[in-house]
């Protein structure tokens, strides 16, 4: 988890009080040297090549952030002076201390030790809540305008019910200028919901997209909400269709649904129809085997 990291450590910088006076720049530079060691390219024969990467850009997102930085900077602080008090204490200096806590106790003194860990609760929480905004911003940076979706819905909704293999496709979404995904990539993190059927890529200036054809429609709804790439250029998932909810009874339909939906317009119409007629002419052909 994010929180049990050195965060400085894993850029290959000091921590502590040192890693604290470290400017933006310097961090900066350190992520760049390190991500140049790390990349997968660089190591193709190592497994968890791609993990390391990814948790070096987790890190560099922390630090990088004044707010979480700050806030990470008082959790190791605090772990710091927890450590010290510890390290210090022998057993003549343990009884003393504990005499002294008791009398601290009797004169309803706060506990000096249960204080260290509220204010580290504290910060471990804060920190939680920055982690999570910084996620949330990369999740949501490119969303579509409110305007754009209700136009992209006209013409499409009567087509999409009448075809039931929509409700097994998905489309992904992500910024060009970010880290790019293959085919290849994206079948390995959607085949943990199931069997990747096809992936097809599609660019346009701004944007590169995808359509994404599970096996089964419980494969599709399984990955909805959870495949989430990248930190640093997150996957936009949405269904083509989505499946109601009397062939999935477990699973309810999110509200924004039908909006959801509708990031599929009509500008991909004639893209989605000649995917859509491509698979069946597969599954055609596969039958007939």
């Amino acid at each position: 988890m994010d929180l049990d990291l050195d965060h400085y450590k894993v850029l290959g910088l000091p921590s502590g009080e040192e890693g604290a006076k470290l400017t933006e720049k310097e961090i900066s530079k350190a992520y760049k040297l390190k991500a140049l060691d790390l990349h997968p390219d660089k190591r193709p024969d190592d497994p968890n090549a791609n993990e390391n990467f990814q948790k070096l850009k987790r890190s560099y997102e922390i630090l990088k952030d004044e707010k979480a930085r700050s806030l990470f900077d008082d959790l190791l602080r605090v772990k710091r002076e927890r450590h010290f008090r510890t390290s210090q204490k022998d057993s003549k200096r343990q009884k003393m201390v504990s005499d002294l806590e008791e009398r601290e106790r009797s004169a309803f003194s706060p506990d000096p030790a249960a204080r260290a860990r509220e204010e580290e609760d504290r910060i471990v929480r804060k920190l939680k809540e920055e982690i999570a905004r910084i996620r949330a911003m990369h999740a949501n940076k490119g969303a579509p305008a409110a305007s754009t979706l209700k136009t992209e819905t006209e013409g499409v909704t009567k087509e999409r019910a009448s075809n039931p293999d929509r409700e097994k496709m998905l489309k992904v979404s992500w910024d060009k200028g970010g880290e790019d995904y293959t085919s290849e990539r994206l079948k390995e993190l959607f085949s943990r919901f199931g069997e990747v059927e096809d992936v097809v890529i599609s660019s346009s200036k701004k944007k590169r997209s995808a359509l994404v054809q599970m096996a089964t429609k419980e494969a599709a709804v399984a990955a909805m909400g959870t495949v989430s790439g990248s930190l640093s250029n997150p996957l936009l998932v949405v269904p083509i269709k989505p499946a109601t909810t009397t062939e999935f009874p477990s699973v309810q339909q999110p509200v924004e649904s039908a909006r959801l939906n509708s990031l599929v317009g009509t500008g991909y119409k004639a893209y989605e129809d000649s995917i859509l007629e491509k698979l069946q002419k597969a599954a055609a052909a596969k039958n007939q085997k």
